[in-house]
């Protein structure tokens, strides 16, 4: 907490000038602010929640917003609140409509409303696990070819000790989380819009879309070919390219196939690269010949070789040409998709495995060492879900845009958090630092009505 400002009450016109606002703003919004204090007190949550209904906007400087805000909450504590969500607004929300569903069957006569029960249906959800986990699991419609015997169990050893020092979690499931993000779920249809895109410096062209029908059959297309490569169950595939709708494609074929992705940011060096192959004992390395960003054309199958990779499966940047001849044993996108070209449209079946079992590798950054692995097992997407279905309000009919990329753990997270609730992913192919990407997500929320228009029709 900022303890250098000024209360609300406290705050002067000169404040505010100093603020680059013109003195008679300057006189008006003080005005304003000295009302609200009148009806609501110098330092209530409701002061501030006046305040951003009725004073702020984002023409006025930044910093004048957080002038107000730490002015409001200066002795609030550690943890002020940074939104106060009314009454209709939360009956919205996932939290919202399970509690207005459920809130008596969990909390009993103690449940009130969303907003005043909230801390206890926290406290709830902590003491609670099996009703908790199992709850949120049916809400995001995860589909287990084997149901787990429990949500958690202590898995205690006839000497007592454990292998799970925490519990271990979903004994006895198995279950394909790529599956789930294709399966058809809610309201969801093959025609849902589930990946939208956009290119650097393509402002003035149409979004990209693909549909849930389209990824589908992609996905199964890409996971034949794969199956063709003749690799064992379980082995590890790299994929080192920007996130774009091909990688999502190649990510969810990965593990729909029972194999294990290994997630490699694609601004590594060489011996970066090397390092995490070795690590992992990667098979098969997923790239592209090029990165384009604004005029600049970055290498990267160029690296990937100098790495000393194993086997190549190499996109081309534009057309089917690249820069630079192939290795022997690696090859072209339409090459590796030829091998199965004929069975395309039909359904892989795919690998249902112990959500033990791991299907993501992830790596720390390596800044104070070898990088660490960091694997994630058939549970960890359940969870990206179920924390996005929790802490960031996503569901059906959502769009979601996270400028990452699949070598951080944010990358593989967007992927699950999005598909599993049944909500879209919106992916900017090019640096997020310019204002391309802040005209994507303005053009992205100008035509999600228009987008989403037969399914708000639906709810």
């Amino acid at each position: 907490m900022n303890m250098d400002y000024k209360s609300l009450s406290s705050i002067s016109v000169s404040d505010i000038e100093s603020l680059g606002i013109s003195t008679h703003h300057a006189a008006t919004l003080h005005h304003r602010l000295t009302e609200l204090i009148g009806i609501h007190g110098a330092d209530a949550p409701a002061t501030w929640q006046s305040i951003t209904t009725n004073i702020l906007n984002p023409q006025l400087p930044f910093s004048f917003h957080q002038m107000l805000y730490y002015g409001c909450f200066k002795d609030y504590g550690p943890d002020p609140p940074a939104w106060l969500p009314d009454p209709k607004t939360v009956s919205l929300t996932n939290v919202g409509r399970l509690l207005e569903r459920r809130g008596k069957e969990f909390l009993g006569s103690a449940y009130k409303d969303p907003i005043t029960s909230f801390t206890d249906f926290h406290k709830f959800s902590l003491s609670n696990p099996e009703v908790y986990w199992k709850t949120v699991l049916d809400e995001i419609n995860i589909s287990f070819s084997k149901p787990p015997e429990c949500i958690l169990s202590e898995n205690l050893s006839e000497d007592g000790s454990s292998s799970y020092p925490s519990g271990r979690w979903l004994p006895g499931a198995s279950v394909n989380p790529a599956l789930n993000c294709l399966n058809l779920k809610g309201k969801r249809s093959l025609n849902d819009t589930v990946i939208i895109w956009r290119d650097e410096l393509q402002d003035d062209l149409p979004l990209q879309r693909m549909t849930l029908e389209e990824l589908r059959q992609e996905v199964w297309l890409v996971a034949y070919a794969l199956e063709s490569l003749g690799l064992e169950k379980g082995s590890a595939i790299a994929i080192d390219m920007p996130m774009n709708c091909k990688s999502v494609v190649i990510y969810l074929a990965i593990v729909l196939a029972g194999y294990v992705v290994v997630s490699i940011a694609d601004s590594f060096a060489a011996r970066e690269i090397s390092t995490r192959l070795k690590i992992s004992n990667a098979k098969v390395i997923f790239t592209q010949d090029l990165i384009l960003r604004g005029d600049k054309a970055l290498p990267l199958y160029s690296r990937i070789v100098e790495a000393q990779s194993p086997t190549a499966i190499v996109i081309p940047t534009s057309g089917s040409g690249f820069s630079m001849k192939l290795r022997n044993g690696d090859f072209s996108w339409c090459d590796f998709l030829e091998r199965v070209s004929k069975i395309k449209g039909k359904e892989f079946i795919a690998a249902e495995q112990p959500v033990e079992t791991f299907t993501n590798i992830l790596f720390s950054s390596g800044t104070t060492g070898d990088p660490k692995a960091i694997p994630w097992t058939n549970i960890t997407p359940l969870k990206a879900a179920a924390d996005a279905w929790c802490h960031l309000d996503i569901r059906e009919g959502d769009v979601v845009s996270w400028p990452t990329n699949l070598g951080w753990m944010m990358g593989p997270w967007l992927v699950y958090a999005s598909l599993l609730n049944g909500a879209s992913m919106a992916l900017y192919n090019g640096s997020p630092l310019g204002s391309g990407f802040a005209k994507f997500v303005q053009v992205l929320k100008a035509k999600l009505a228009a987008i989403m228009a037969p399914r708000s029709s639906r709810n």
